[in-house]
């Protein structure tokens, strides 16, 4: 889980709220056209367009925007800017698992999940080679809950960490060209984009990051 910093929301999506009178309130249900393209753009672009639970790529039409406090809670405000996310699967498979936003859904318990909005988010969660995660203590209940909750140790999710770190572990790389390898994943792209499962690799390879 990468630390997602939040910034200003945008000046086109708060305008919208404030159109409200008395024959008209904002909705989340009638958030549509460019209020909701811009909103996602700038959802995406904190983000680095990789999910803010498992940070796998968010590939168009398979993510949807996620309220961190879900909507259900009524002290929520559901057009919060500050709580509001990108999270995978928008649409299931049949049979597909659910993880991250689809598999947490209503479900919340601020004392029992770590957010990625939280500074210290990435400090809560360790990796294995093989793809699997694991809380970075043993004993961190919070991080243990927030595994579970959001499906972050699924076969699915592992198999495309492990794919993610196999490329690092190529023995005919020495430790100079590893080091630019590593350095260079967890820089933004040329379309500022992170790479997918970056706390992973930096967690693996922290020794060579500069």
């Amino acid at each position: 889980m990468k630390y997602i910093r939040k910034r200003q929301e945008p000046p086109e999506f708060k305008n919208w709220k404030e159109q409200a009178n008395s024959d008209w309130q904002p909705d989340f249900r009638n958030l549509a056209g460019k209020p909701k393209e811009i909103l996602i753009k700038a959802l995406m672009t904190e983000q680095g367009e990789i999910c803010c639970y498992c940070e796998n790529r968010l590939i168009d039409g398979k993510w949807h925007i996620e309220h961190f406090k879900p909507q259900s809670d009524p002290t929520v405000d559901p057009l919060d800017y500050a709580n509001l996310l990108c999270s995978c699967q928008a649409n299931l498979k049949p049979g597909e698992p659910r993880h991250c936003g689809n598999l947490k859904n209503n479900w919340f318990d601020e004392n029992l999940l770590i957010s990625p909005l939280n500074l210290d988010c990435e400090s809560h969660f360790a990796f294995n080679y093989d793809g699997t995660i694991k809380p970075a203590q043993e004993d961190d209940q919070k991080a243990i809950n927030t595994i579970e909750k959001l499906g972050l140790n699924l076969n699915k999710i592992n198999d495309f960490r492990q794919k993610a770190i196999e490329p690092f572990l190529d023995e005919e790389i020495d430790n100079a060209q590893l080091k630019v390898f590593v350095n260079g994943y967890l820089c933004l792209d040329d379309q500022q984009r992170y790479n997918p499962f970056w706390t992973t690799i930096k967690y693996l390879f922290s020794d060579l990051i500069e």
